[in-house]
């Protein structure tokens, strides 16, 4: 079987694909899926420089967390899909080769009008972005949604979520060029994070704040973002790569009666990831085949050119999704 493999911990370099990698076990709960194409995150990227936890399946670590592709075949007990389906999902890891198994449960049937390309692109961005703005943002109509990174998938995600539900979506890059493009998913204010950002926000929002931050960056936001907070707001840390340790100014989250939750989908146990997937396929997906959400892909790059798609992501230059063309359609 064709896929990637890391050989150490550093640059993309060390990448490596191979063709003679073993076809996974499919138990029998699980489906057999051949992957058309595969998103590139960020994740993929911090395992590869060894600062991100890689979480091994079989003797060979394949990368790749997200994918769409045809069920070719299930083990006895499957019964929500079967061989021909469309689907995607998120997996722990081993997205990034030609074939992987997962719990069928977990999948994601693709409903007409959704092509195995944007597929791909879809599943981590718009889940991580709903979990975190409405389950654990608690997110209400006419609120305002505070969103750093916002050219990044899941930035445009949460953007596009706040509009739909009837809120008010601000942004910030350190890109002109990003916030002036994710006006077309829907955002609001877009302010370049600069010395001003603060009072721009504040000025926005009439001096009230924001009800909702979803932040991408970590500890070198965290006071900005609780300055920025409006009283009984809440701030989501979705990332940190702007560092993993920071100080809390615990007076103003008091006064604020704030709160800070973090989140992550990939280390969740396997029944909360299942009932993610089914609502993200019964009140999502259908909103894609109507067109009335889209995956904004920037490129798509064959999966012989892996390492340069991860260059360029480090590059920070891409606004939406890197995707990886594995199968194809």
């Amino acid at each position: 079987m064709r896929g990637a493999t890391y050989t150490g911990k550093g640059g993309s370099e060390l990448i490596v694909l191979r063709d003679d990698l073993p076809e996974p076990e499919v138990g029998t709960d699980d489906a057999l899926v051949s992957v058309a194409y595969a998103g590139l995150n960020r994740a993929d990227v911090l395992e590869r420089q060894g600062n991100y936890l890689m979480i091994r399946s079989g003797a060979v670590a394949i990368p790749g967390m997200e994918f769409s592709g045809i069920v070719r075949s299930t083990g006895s007990r499957v019964k929500n899909v079967s061989a021909g389906d469309r689907v995607c999902g998120l997996v722990q890891t081993g997205a990034h080769a030609a074939l992987l198994a997962t719990n069928a449960l977990a999948l994601s049937k693709l409903p007409d009008g959704v092509s195995l390309r944007d597929a791909a692109a879809i599943p981590e961005a718009f889940i991580t972005a709903h979990d975190a703005l409405f389950t654990r943002g608690r997110f209400q109509l006419g609120e305002t949604v505070l969103v750093s990174a916002v050219g990044s998938s899941v930035g445009l995600a949460g953007v596009a979520l706040a509009k739909r539900g009837g809120g008010v979506a601000i942004g910030t890059s350190r890109t002109l060029d990003k916030l002036e493009r994710a006006k077309q998913h829907g955002l609001d204010f877009g302010f370049l994070l600069d010395d001003n950002w603060r009072s721009n926000v504040q000025v926005a929002t009439g001096a009230r704040g924001a009800d909702v931050v979803l932040d991408f960056i970590g500890a070198s936001m965290l006071d900005a973002n609780l300055g920025v907070l409006a009283q009984r707001g809440r701030i989501v840390q979705i990332g940190t790569l702007g560092g993993t340790q920071g100080e809390v100014h615990l007076g103003l989250l008091m006064a604020k009666r704030a709160e800070l939750h973090g989140t992550v989908l990939r280390t969740r146990p396997l029944e909360e990831k299942i009932a993610l997937a089914k609502q993200f396929e019964q009140n999502l997906l259908p909103l894609f085949a109507r067109g009335e959400l889209r995956a904004e892909i920037d490129r798509v790059f064959p999966l012989g050119e892996l390492g340069a798609a991860h260059d360029y992501m480090e590059s920070n230059a891409n606004f939406g999704k890197i995707v990886i063309e594995i199968g194809g359609e």
